[in-house]
Order: C-alpha cells, then sequence, then structure tokens
C-alpha cells in the first residue's frame, strides 16, 4: 500500500511539473533606431495565443513550459520567427527590421475582419506615422486630423477645419492627448492646420467607443497620440520646406542604447510671404500672422525595469495687427503648453505600472 501511495505521489508531482507555466515578457523595438513599437504582435505558431505590445512597446505572455516558436509582426516591418524553448521565465527584447529598405515589392496587409469582436480593446484604430505619412499632404504639410477625418464613423468639422465629430459628437466631446497630456486647442491658422508636428510623432490611436478607464468619461471618442522617443543608436535629422511652412528635427543617443532625445520644430513663414504685397502706403502696413510648434523629448533607460521620460510641447499662434494711422499696434498670441513627466517600472514578468505627472497650459 505504501509504494502504491508513493508511486502516486510521483507521479501527480511529475504532472504538476510538466504543466507549470512560465512568462515571457520584454520590449519590442526597431532595430534601426531604438524606438520602441506600439501594438507589434507576437503570436505564438499552432496555438491560439498571442498578445499586442502596449504604448511603451512592452509585452508579456504566460505559456506552459516546451518548445514555442514565435512569430513577431508589425505594420511596415519585416515578420520574425523565433524558436524558444521555454523553461524559465524569460526576457526578451526583441529588435525588428523595417521592410521599406530592404525589398522592392508592394506587400498589402490586413486584419482579421472579427478581430474586433476578438480583442480586449474595441473600437480602437492605431495608425502609425509611416502609414499617415503615405497619404497626400495639404499644401505640403502632413495633417494627422484630416487623416483621422477619413476613418469610418467619422466627419470632419467643415470644409478645412482640423475638428472631428465622432459618431454622432461634436468636436468638444473628443479627447485629445499629447504623450498622456491633455490638448485644448489642436488647430492652427483657426483650425486649417493640426498642432502636431508629423516628424515627431510616432503613433496614433483612436478609440471610438468602450473607452478604458484610465482616459475618464468621454462621449464621443479619445484621440492618444504618441511622441517619437528620439534615435538611441545615432544621429538623425530630417526636415521638409513646404508651402506655407518649415520644418526641421533632430534625434540621437545622448547614451548610446540607454538615453536618447529629440528636438523637433516648425513655422509658417505666411507673414514673410504677404508682406510684399502690402504696400507701406497701406493702414495695415506692417501686420502679420504665423504659428510655431515646438516638440522635444528624452528618455534614460536606468535598468531593463526602469525607465524615465521628459517630453514637452510649446506651440503658438500670433497675430499682429499695425494701423499706422491710429498708432495702433496689438498683438495676440495664442496657443498650448504642455509637460509630461513618466515613469515606468515593471515590478514583475506580468505587472507594469506608468506613472506620470502631467502640466498643461492653454492660452487664449
Amino acid at each position: 500500500m505504501k509504494k502504491y501511495c508513493l508511486f502516486l505521489f510521483l507521479l501527480c508531482t511529475q504532472f504538476v511539473f510538466a504543466q507549470r507555466q512560465h512568462t515571457v515578457s520584454g520590449y519590442i523595438k526597431d532595430a534601426y533606431s531604438g524606438e520602441t513599437l506600439i501594438g507589434a504582435t507576437l503570436t505564438v505558431q499552432g496555438k491560439t495565443k498571442g498578445i499586442s505590445s502596449n504604448q511603451y512597446g512592452f509585452y508579456s505572455i504566460t505559456l506552459d513550459s516546451g518548445q514555442y516558436n514565435f512569430v513577431i509582426s508589425s505594420v511596415g516591418y519585416l515578420p520574425q520567427n523565433i524558436a524558444v524553448y521555454l523553461a524559465a521565465d524569460t526576457v526578451m527584447n526583441i529588435s525588428m527590421v523595417s521592410g521599406a529598405s530592404l525589398q522592392q515589392e508592394v506587400i498589402v496587409t490586413s486584419r482579421k475582419r472579427d478581430n474586433n469582436v476578438k480583442t480586449a480593446q474595441m473600437g480602437k484604430i492605431s495608425l502609425p506615422i509611416e502609414q499617415i505619412k503615405q497619404i497626400p499632404a495639404f499644401l505640403g504639410e502632413v495633417d494627422l486630423l484630416k487623416v483621422v477625418q477619413l476613418l469610418p464613423g467619422i466627419r470632419n468639422a467643415g470644409e478645412g477645419s482640423a475638428g472631428i465629430y465622432v459618431r454622432g459628437g461634436g468636436p468638444d466631446q473628443n479627447l485629445i492627448m499629447l504623450d498622456d497630456a491633455v490638448v485644448y486647442n489642436t488647430g492652427h491658422l483657426f483650425g486649417f492646420f493640426s498642432i502636431f508636428n508629423s516628424d515627431a510623432i510616432k503613433n496614433v490611436s483612436l478609440i471610438k467607443g468602450g473607452m478604458p478607464a484610465q482616459y475618464g468619461g468621454r462621449l464621443s471618442s479619445v484621440l492618444d497620440i504618441s511622441m517619437k522617443e528620439g534615435n538611441n543608436q545615432q544621429f538623425q535629422t530630417e526636415g521638409g520646406i513646404g508651402l506655407i511652412a518649415s520644418r526641421f528635427s533632430i534625434q540621437g543617443p545622448i547614451k548610446k542604447d540607454r538615453s536618447s532625445f529629440i528636438v523637433s520644430a516648425r513655422r509658417t513663414y505666411v507673414d514673410a510671404i504677404a508682406k510684399p504685397f502690402i504696400s507701406k502706403e497701406s493702414q495695415f502696413y506692417g501686420s502679420g500672422y504665423y504659428f510655431y510648434d515646438l516638440n522635444a523629448k528624452l528618455n534614460y533607460k536606468f535598468s531593463e525595469k526602469d525607465r524615465l521620460y521628459l517630453s514637452g510641447y510649446f506651440g503658438r499662434d500670433v497675430f499682429d495687427f499695425v494701423n499706422g494711422r491710429q498708432s495702433l499696434d496689438v498683438n495676440i498670441p495664442w496657443g498650448n503648453a504642455t509637460g509630461t513627466l513618466r515613469w515606468n517600472h515593471v515590478f514583475n514578468k506580468k505587472l507594469f505600472a506608468n506613472t506620470t505627472a502631467v502640466y498643461n497650459d492653454y492660452n487664449f
């Protein structure tokens, strides 16, 4: 009898050990710039399990012990296959290579039609900046809000306006955030252009219904915009000259693989273009209008479990009105200023936390 009980005990112990679960977690990044990828998908080949990286590129998935083949994919990147034997909790950071520079053929990708009812977050659309920049731009300026207006269930607030109506709601019923900071004024030139400089933006997420509790209560939608973190591998500059505005950005590592920064600026020169057409005898000589934006962000990785982000935005519309006959000189600026300090901490393989301090100022 004792031998029989001992045999059952050993058999149950082996069965429990065989079913032991382990967790694979880490960050999914761009191999060239080190930018974390939002919404990258990791699926287990031959299984029905999978996971997507969160807003900070972090993922975590728990599986039974054994041999697995992970398939990692993201829009604009070459898919990867990684074979893993899972015998203990594992930290695995994944670097993905952009597919644009390595292949010439056109690849059309899409999601399953039932993806919107199988995922935990419903009514959410994620738009990487690479997709947004492929859409023709008005006067050379890539406008995020104009692109969002092309999505189903959304219409513009009027011809040329940057406001959006989502499923019948008004423009003031949308929550628009830039790196967790609320943006109250989203348009330049009375709504013809949005304040978001595409050179500084990494991803745009639109939630049209069932907004998570972290955003609070909103009637229509949440538009969550994330800024780039900066290239932590090498210095990189880019810019552009448009019909009404020019932009310039620089990014690079402060300490390679650990800290990086990005600074991006944009200014219109409508005032400079219009000035030659206003005669000196005119009572409006010296009057003008222009707007500008400044985005900046830096981050520092203290360890694999702790990361610090500091980002800010400052933008202004400036209207100058000069009437020489009446000795009138009026300067009217208005715009937003935001600042965000975020701390990411990984407590364990399954628990990820983000603490945010936000500064917000709207001056009109």
